[in-house]
């Protein structure tokens, strides 16, 4: 064991020499292991005020916001430590729709570095995309993001357990309600998948959660107890 944490100090050490770090967003030597410069990285928007239920970005924190009050969603608990705002919002634009898998490096490690206070589940389950998605992009940026995590914490990832079996329209294009309508019976679990009691669902940007709620509610039915969505990053929008 200790052969192999020398071996990884002295590859990072190794590749800060050969390839310094450079911040990804305005090109000034990154800082603290990241391709992220300290000024940048004291831009990026914490999602500390929130609802623990869903995450909606708040004056002040909450249990339950108002729209949970009202109609709460398929999941326990959520986890989403940023806001999809300036600078992070490049960072994940560049991961998710240009192939930059230097900026998805940098996400998941800062997603990594707000890690010390949650409740671990039993095994981490990434929101998949429909076979024809994955062909185009060539991965799937949740399923990318979730690995150093599932590594870090030493959780069993599983990214076939939860499958996308019917194409639908990018919920970028759609306003909250079609969003809703447009995920409904796309996902389907797989027939073997041995389902534990606590799963943490996750995927990269949380809008109205209606992706995560379709997802949710698809897990409740195979029987899971406990669900907790992550996401790394939650737009200031309603679910509604």
């Amino acid at each position: 064991m200790d052969a192999l944490l020398w071996w990884h100090a002295a590859k990072a050490s190794l590749q800060r020499f050969v390839l310094p770090f450079r911040c990804l967003l305005c090109g000034a030597p990154g800082a603290d292991g990241l391709d992220l410069c300290r000024d940048c990285a004291i831009e990026l928007p914490r999602n500390r005020r929130c609802c623990a239920r869903c995450a909606l970005p708040l004056p002040e924190p909450a249990a339950l916001c108002g729209q949970c009050q009202r109609r709460p969603p398929p999941w326990d608990a959520a986890w989403v430590p940023f806001r999809y705002a300036w600078p992070l919002d490049r960072l994940e634009s560049r991961f998710k729709f240009g192939a930059d898998l230097a900026a998805g490096r940098v996400l998941s490690a800062l997603w990594l570095r707000e890690s010390q206070q949650i409740e671990r589940p039993d095994v981490i389950v990434p929101v998949p995309l429909h076979r024809h998605r994955l062909r185009a992009r060539g991965y799937n940026q949740s399923v990318e993001l979730a690995r150093p995590l599932a590594r870090a914490m030493r959780l069993p990832l599983h990214y076939t357990w939860l499958q996308r079996d019917r194409g639908t329209t990018a919920q970028t294009e759609l306003g909250a309600a079609a969003r809703h309508r447009n995920v409904r019976r796309a996902f389907t679990t797989r027939a073997d998948a041995a389902w534990p009691e606590h799963v943490a669902l996750l995927d990269d940007v949380m809008t109205t959660g209606a992706t995560l709620a379709e997802c949710a509610r698809v897990l409740r039915r195979a029987g899971v107890k406990r669900i907790d969505v992550w996401a790394l990053a939650r737009a200031p929008a309603w679910r509604g």
